[in-house]
């Protein structure tokens, strides 16, 4: 008979070792190594078994297990002084408090995230977008950034992966008792559960509960709407991450937006937390936030909706991480205007045009992402590139290069990551604080060839193990039995150049490129002095069969007896199998379609723990690789057909495995592979500053957190005066941007001469007319510099001209533009809007040019 509920009875503990239940309330033990060493020690047996799951293994501990470390002197020394490192880590100040001595920055910042990857225990993601928000949280917990994190609970979380017996994917959903995950419930003073709510069509409400997961110093809440108030469907809503139709994922998408909100409220109202100033959206998942803070505006304090919008654009930042349309989420604008009924004081066209795009039957959750936040950045240089390009119909009339789209290139949080080894020597090497502060790095330098040699040697022996252990497992659920699997025992070599692939699963990143050649590839793995062994594993999106007929395609390959010892697919990939690659494989492969990998995070782990990189130069790889931490996979973009571009870029990867990873692997002076491990002394030193969360946290705080919340102070300022006239000033600004305009322009060499030389400088006069506008509401810009055959300017540069004077009712500027090359040259000018509210002069959108 199948239990209709479950929940998890937790132990009752002795009262001296009530330090344990600090420590395992708060998800730092998950990074900590000391509180994973002490958690282990309770019963090394019972931890393995619970899949290092603290919470889980002290509810299955024996009462005479309890009652032994009770009387255990030394665990309670142990138990005491973690209890007392936890406390000061939580409330000594940190870089942010440091910081804000002589800087001013925001009291608290909320981050909206549809997924976040914390740890395995509490399995709420999917990929890297989680995995990077769970990096964020505890990078800003590590720096003291006073972040609220704001999520959904999903009752089945992410789907569990396992195999059929021909290698097709299967998904399971187990069901996640609440009360058994590392969370807790927000209580009001009264021990009541606080519960947040937001309509529904047809008269309908949905309710959510807020638990709170405690990050070191970050809370981070979760919506669950799994609770008796609702409905049905309501009760469904936060069933499984990604799944369901699309007015399923609608709800979602509403209930993480407008209830995130009113969790925030209820959150800061409850602990006395002050309220967040800057409020930041990790893609367009969340992008309701900015309704409900406009309808926040509009009902409690009398702003009409432009105010409003300007007021709450000033303190939003979006980040964007999808480089392809097809990725972005969107609906159909009807289904949108009937979940608008919480929503009465705000005008309905107003919200839905938010989400405009070509298509006026569709709303786009990124476009209202862009359109709510004042600033927006992609997460790597080449992604920040490509966000512009993809989204410049927003800003018509400007370059690609002046779209008000920045980048931060993401970054991974070192001690979640790094191998104990690895961290160690850091340690040892350049201090403590070298995870959260970035310098230093030089200091590998005096580790010797042999000390890092032999400790990648013993992490690639570890993973090793585990593949064994999970290709044991997989074969036996695939329907195997014991007697035919003895061969698994010898499978992969410690010795041998292992290759790890390991991410999600859409075509474009292109998990089989590898097979292109088939017979090619067994040769790399059997080669008889200078073999290979590549490790892969990711999950397809349940509805995507063509990432399945993928995973199915490799499966079959290897399962063939002849290559299963050297290439096996790991099922059901997260976070416990994803640190065991990236300690133990000597290159970390990804071969995407350039330029579809946003960033691809997976690689900066595995630079972190020794590992080289052998990479399509595209997301962080394009911007890092410097020739010596790894290799570059030739790309052939461009290529219209996709199979000769496919099969150039497969035949580059074995050309480079064959003929210089391998080689360098092998080339040994006294068993130490000297050149191989100058490559990892370098990627450590000049990747490890580079890729950490810590460096992203950051700049995020300084690039875009701190001038969010100075332009939020000063929009909130007042009675929201500036709000208030930055809305009126923008609306009498497009009403008559029409009428303006740049009528002529005239040019003259300053030496007087006919012939232009570098050193020079030419004056240029231009009359523009401003059609109602003064000429302090509007920038004239001479842009300037090289030209191709098309007469187009190439990274050009701007100057603002100076007003000289009116007449006939137009107003002329004036300013030198410098010769400073030789060569193709040309200019414009063109009138832009001007207000030092703006945080870009594109914001508007609005450009007249000559």
């Amino acid at each position: 008979m199948k239990a209709l509920r479950r929940l998890t009875v937790r132990a009752a503990y002795p009262e001296e070792l009530a330090p344990l239940g600090t420590i395992v309330s708060n998800l730092r033990w998950s990074w900590h190594a000391e509180s994973l060493d002490l958690l282990e020690s309770v019963d090394p047996e019972l931890w393995d078994r619970c899949g290092k799951d603290p919470g889980r293994m002290l509810g299955e501990v024996s009462a005479d297990r309890f009652a032994q470390l009770a009387r255990d002197r030394r665990f309670l020394r142990r138990l005491k002084d973690l209890a007392d490192d936890l406390g000061e880590y939580l409330t000594q100040p940190r870089w942010y408090q440091k910081t804000a001595e002589t800087t001013s920055l925001p009291d608290t910042i909320a981050y909206f995230s549809p997924e976040f990857g914390i740890t395995e225990v509490l399995p709420q993601y999917s990929g890297g977008l989680g995995i990077l928000a769970g990096d964020h949280l505890k990078a800003a917990s590590d720096l003291g950034v006073p972040i609220i994190g704001v999520g959904l609970l999903y009752g089945a979380g992410y789907f569990r992966q396992s195999l059929s017996r021909d290698g097709w994917q299967l998904e399971h959903y187990p069901s996640l008792d609440p009360q058994g995950l590392p969370i807790t419930a927000l209580t009001d003073g009264d021990g009541a559960p606080v519960r947040i709510a937001l309509a529904l069509p047809e008269g309908r409400t949905l309710h959510a509960q807020i638990w709170i997961a405690q990050v070191g110093r970050v809370p981070l809440l979760l919506l669950d709407s799994d609770i008796e108030e609702n409905d049905a469907d309501a009760r469904l809503v936060t069933d499984r991450l990604y799944g369901g139709g699309k007015e399923h994922r609608l709800q979602q998408e509403l209930l993480l937006g407008i209830g995130g909100v009113r969790a925030i409220r209820a959150y800061c109202a409850a602990t006395g937390t002050p309220e967040p100033t800057v409020f930041h959206t990790n893609e367009g998942h969340a992008g309701f936030l900015g309704v409900e803070r406009i309808r926040e505006l509009v009902e409690g304090y009398g702003l009409d909706f432009d105010a409003a919008l300007q007021a709450v654009r000033s303190g939003t930042v979006f980040t964007t991480h999808t480089p392809v349309p097809a990725g972005i989420d969107r609906f159909e604008r009807s289904m949108v205007a009937a979940h608008l009924t919480g929503m009465s004081a705000l005008p309905p066209e107003r919200v839905l045009d938010l989400g405009a795009e070509d298509d006026p039957t569709i709303f786009n959750m990124a476009h209202m992402g862009l359109r709510i936040g004042q600033r927006a950045n992609g997460v790597s240089l080449l992604h920040g590139q490509v966000s512009r390009e993809m989204f410049a119909d927003l800003w018509p009339g400007f370059d690609t290069s002046e779209v008000p789209i920045t980048s931060v290139t993401n970054g991974v949080h070192a001690p979640t990551w790094m191998a104990r080894e690895i961290l160690e020597i850091g340690e040892r090497e350049m201090g403590p604080e070298i995870l959260a502060e970035g310098g230093g790095w030089e200091a590998v330098d005096r580790v010797s060839d042999s000390e890092l040699w032999a400790v990648r040697n013993l992490l690639r022996a570890r993973l090793v193990d585990e593949i064994r252990r999970r290709m044991r497992e997989s074969y036996l659920q695939r329907g195997w039995s014991d007697a035919e699997l003895d061969w698994i025992d010898s499978a992969f070599d410690p010795g041998v150049l292992t290759i790890g692939f390991a991410r999600r699963v859409p075509s474009y990143k292109r998990l089989t490129l590898m097979l292109r050649d088939p017979e090619r590839l067994k040769a790399l793995l059997l080669d008889p002095d200078r073999p290979v062994q590549i490790v892969i594993a990711g999950k397809s999106h349940p509805a995507d069969d063509g990432g399945k007929q993928l995973i199915a395609q490799m499966v079959r390959f290897a399962d063939d007896p002849e290559v299963r010892h050297r290439i096996t697919f790991l099922p059901d990939y997260d976070i416990g199998m994803a640190r065991y690659l990236y300690w133990g494989v000597d290159v970390w492969l990804n071969n995407p379609l350039r330029p579809l990998e946003a960033c691809g995070t997976s690689g900066m782990k595995a630079a972190l723990n020794g590992a080289l990189n052998l990479s399509i130069r595209d997301g962080w790889w394009d911007e890092w690789f410097d020739g010596e931490n790894g290799w570059a996979i030739t790309s052939a973009e461009g290529l219209a057909d996709p199979d000769r571009r496919d099969d150039l870029e497969a035949h580059a990867l074995y050309d480079l495995v064959e003929k210089n990873v391998a080689s360098r692997f092998y080339d040994r002076r006294k068993d130490v592979p000297t050149r191989w491990v100058q490559m990892v002394r370098h990627t450590l030193k000049t990747l490890g500053p580079k890729v950490l969360a810590g460096r992203m946290v950051r700049e995020y705080v300084e690039r875009l957190y701190q001038p969010a919340a100075e332009s939020a102070e000063r929009m909130f300022a007042d009675d929201f005066r500036a709000a208030r006239e930055l809305a009126q000033w923008r609306a009498d600004v497009e009403q008559k941007w029409p009428a303006v305009a740049v009528l002529h322009v005239d040019s003259q060499l300053l030496s007087g001469s006919g012939d232009a030389q570098v050193g020079d400088r030419l004056t240029l006069r231009a009359e523009v007319a401003l059609g109602g506008l003064s000429p302090d509401e509007v920038t004239v810009e001479a842009v300037y510099g090289p030209v191709d055959h098309d007469d187009r300017l190439v990274e050009p540069t701007a100057v603002a001209l100076r007003e000289v004077g009116a007449t006939n009712g137009t107003t002329r500027f004036e300013g030198d533009v410098p010769l400073e090359s030789t060569g193709s040259f040309g200019y414009t000018v063109r009138a832009l809007p001007k207000n030092p509210l703006l945080a870009s002069s594109a914001e508007l959108g609005l450009i007249a040019s000559a």
